[in-house]
């Protein structure tokens, strides 16, 4: 008998995740293919940067600390030790993130007009569109958590399919019938608020609607330190598009942002590596069974994501073109700095040290690589310009690791050795560095 293929909550993220960047890759192509300017597609940009530069850290705390409440917590358990069969933590952490949203809407509503953008400083573009977009989209982050957290993998890639079609839809035909990209920014506003009214559905069907400060104070106790590390370790990428967005023009801004985008497998396949191996280093008895496990997985990461890196690098140059047309061919020089953080994303120093619940290293280190990064960035700009920012950042992802690798090898006796497969690890980033270097190199030469 054929094994019946499974649908797993972990692979319902991951495939929503892509989808997710795939609407928004759709979105970008045809922008550069109608009539839109550099100006106009680096306003929309910025309004995306934006509203996930003010979001996505305090999210992602809330909803990462709800899933270990969630029936397990001190606030709604029942004296004969059953738990609701609904749940009041999903109304309760809707109401948190509702608030936050509305205290940003608010804040941003009261200083939109004194908030400057760009080397021009110009006042921010479409304000009113980016703030009701914050304010509708953040609390709609629930929803495909709401079907993780009640085992419904199919609901979850059923949601994705039709939100990130219709979001698709909403933004580009309101700018092809001539509304321009304001029309494309009102058409995400649109789309948000039926995410809302999605969310507003299943609060009624799953939530018990029962206000309670003791829960909400739990929770927010044990989301705090999940929030500043997320804050903190993902803070790099967004640091370089303010930078960017302070020191060059919309224009220049456009061709950033279409540049600087890893590839969604690097991402995707390490971050699930790297969430699903914590447990496995809770105890030191569990130790050496992880870093074992580790190990292996990483590796056969290795084996899959390098080649696939390496190619994009040798295409690049010709897929940036084709999909963007060539007044963003410089775009891919930008992306091509970026592959090359799949050198920092495959080691996993980091994954030990949270397991082990040495949450300040991780914190620290992040807190001394913004520092670098931002000295780093300014340095590199004069000479190398958007480029320089990327290269930036990869050199400091890279610096990041080594800390943390250190402090495991010095501090707590564990070698590299043993969770990464130093071998192929340094084969497959001295291969890509190489290819790099030649690339770039080939490139130059050509445009002279």
């Amino acid at each position: 008998m054929a094994r019946r293929f499974v649908i797993s909550n972990i692979l319902g993220l991951q495939v929503f995740q892509v989808l997710r960047f795939v609407s928004f890759l759709i979105i970008s192509v045809i922008f550069t293919r109608i009539d839109l300017t550099k100006k106009d597609i680096g306003d929309f940009e910025l309004l995306l940067f934006l509203a996930s530069t003010v979001t996505f850290f305090w999210i992602t705390g809330i909803i990462q600390s709800l899933l270990p409440l969630f029936n397990n917590n001190q606030s709604f358990k029942l004296r004969n030790g059953k738990v609701f069969q609904k749940s009041p933590e999903l109304f309760n952490t809707f109401l948190l993130i509702l608030f936050i949203s509305l205290l940003l809407f608010a804040a941003g509503w009261l200083f939109k007009d004194g908030i400057k953008v760009y080397k021009t400083g110009q006042a921010l573009p479409y304000a009113d569109g980016l703030l009701w977009y914050i304010l509708l989209s953040s609390p709609a982050c629930l929803i495909e958590y709401i079907y993780l957290l009640y085992n419904k993998p199919k609901h979850i890639l059923a949601y994705g399919l039709i939100s990130f079609t219709l979001q698709t839809l909403f933004v580009i035909i309101p700018v092809k019938l001539g509304w321009g990209i304001e029309g494309g920014i009102w058409g995400l506003v649109i789309i948000s608020g039926i995410r809302f009214l999605w969310l507003l559905r299943l609060i009624q069907k799953y939530a018990i609607i029962k206000v309670s400060l003791s829960f909400m104070k739990e929770h927010l106790y044990l989301a705090l330190p999940l929030i500043i590390s997320s804050l903190l370790s993902g803070s790099a990428q967004y640091i370089d598009g303010l930078i960017v967005s302070a020191q060059f023009s919309p224009e220049k801004f456009a061709i950033f942002r279409y540049g600087a985008k890893e590839m969604p497998l690097v991402v995707t396949l390490a971050s699930g590596l790297n969430n699903a191996m914590l447990t496995q280093f809770s105890s030191m008895s569990k130790m050496k069974f992880g870093l074992l496990t580790l190990k292996k997985r990483s590796l056969r990461l290795m084996h899959i994501l390098f080649p696939i890196s390496i190619l994009l690098l040798f295409f690049s140059d010709l897929i940036y073109p084709i999909l963007f047309t060539k007044n963003f061919y410089q775009s891919s020089d930008v992306f091509m700095v970026y592959v090359l953080l799949i050198t920092s994303r495959l080691v996993f120093p980091q994954t030990i040290l949270i397991g082990l619940k040495k949450n300040k290293v991780v914190m620290w280190t992040a807190v001394f690589n913004i520092i670098i990064n931002v000295g780093l960035t300014f340095l590199m700009i004069p000479r190398y310009g958007i480029v320089g920012v990327a290269v930036a950042t990869v050199i400091v992802y890279v610096i990041e690791k080594i800390i943390l690798m250190s402090y495991n090898y010095f501090k707590l006796g564990i070698n590299p050795n043993e969770y990464i497969p130093v071998g192929w690890y340094l084969f497959y980033s001295a291969l890509i560095t190489v290819i790099f270097v030649l690339i770039d190199h080939r490139i130059i030469m050509l445009r002279l």
